[in-house]
């Protein structure tokens, strides 16, 4: 599994990165919340919470956002897209 991130402010990419996970133990909703969580080190930004918005899209789509509103800090970013390759 690989994830790659994207944290997006109006139309301009601030920055972008992925994480890639060989492991295929556990669940898919177990190595995705791991990749998730790397993602967001890698990136320098707290875990967002997830909605079932975000369960939706991400079934639907295979990639998800989040905004400012499901981080409990103030963030420097308008979005962050995760998608899933």
């Amino acid at each position: 599994m690989r994830i790659v991130g994207k944290l997006i402010k109006g139309t301009t990419l601030l920055k972008e990165d992925s994480y890639a996970i060989e492991d295929t133990e556990g669940s898919y909703q177990e190595r995705l919340e791991k990749c998730l969580v790397e993602i967001c080190s890698q990136l320098k930004i707290e875990v967002p919470l997830w909605f079932s918005k975000n369960t939706r899209e991400f079934v639907r789509f295979r990639r998800t956002s989040f905004n400012e509103d499901q981080f409990f800090n103030p963030v420097f970013f308008d979005r962050f897209e995760i998608k899933v390759e």
